[in-house]
């Protein structure tokens, strides 16, 4: 015969989930969007994986910001251009140094969030879990993981238009979008 259980844990469960859920905006496995104003060629709504145990949670909605290509690209050293770089999203290539060290050298350059897109350019549907480092010193912006083919044809766009940036909305709630046109890029599917 099954135990019951008490009423009163099973509420406490419930009312740690509902805690846990309100605190940290996003669960584990799941993607946060971001759509790109301008230029209007890359004009999608693009889908980024959270690092799974460092970094922040975007607090506020960001009707227009610009997203910044990292000079380096990598993002392994110090940033340059810091004042075009402060309040902004932070867009960097995978490889070189841990994600770690890049969410910490954008969050010390003045960066909101930093975008960490997959140096193979090839991948357009396999998000990598970024974990920690085990450095002491874990940076609190939000840090994503972007798909390697988002990241770069936003970067191949810029760079084309002579752009220094990109300008986006982040996080959109896809959710609340009308179903039909969800402008997704066309060559990734999600």
């Amino acid at each position: 015969m099954a135990k019951a259980v008490p009423a009163e844990a099973f509420l406490l469960y419930l009312w740690s989930l509902l805690q846990f859920s309100c605190v940290s905006g996003i669960r584990v496995n799941e993607l946060l969007y971001f759509r790109v104003i301008s230029p209007e060629e890359i004009g999608y709504i693009f889908s980024a994986a959270p690092a799974k145990d460092f970094g922040g949670h975007f607090t506020s909605y960001y009707d227009e910001i610009y997203l910044v290509p990292a000079n380096p690209t990598d993002g392994c050293t110090d940033l340059e251009d810091k004042e075009i770089i402060q309040g902004q999203v932070i867009l960097v290539e995978r490889g070189g140094c841990s994600f770690v060290q890049k969410a910490r050298n954008v969050e010390e350059a003045g960066g909101k969030a930093v975008l960490i897109a997959d140096n193979a350019a090839d991948n357009d549907s396999h998000y990598l879990d970024m974990i920690t480092d085990g450095s002491t010193a874990k940076p609190s912006i939000p840090a994503l993981f972007l798909l390697g083919r988002d990241g770069m044809m936003i970067r191949r766009t810029l760079q084309r238009q002579a752009l220094p940036w990109a300008v986006i909305s982040i996080p959109v709630n896809v959710s609340s979008l009308a179903s039909f046109p969800l402008k997704q890029p066309p060559w990734t599917l999600w």
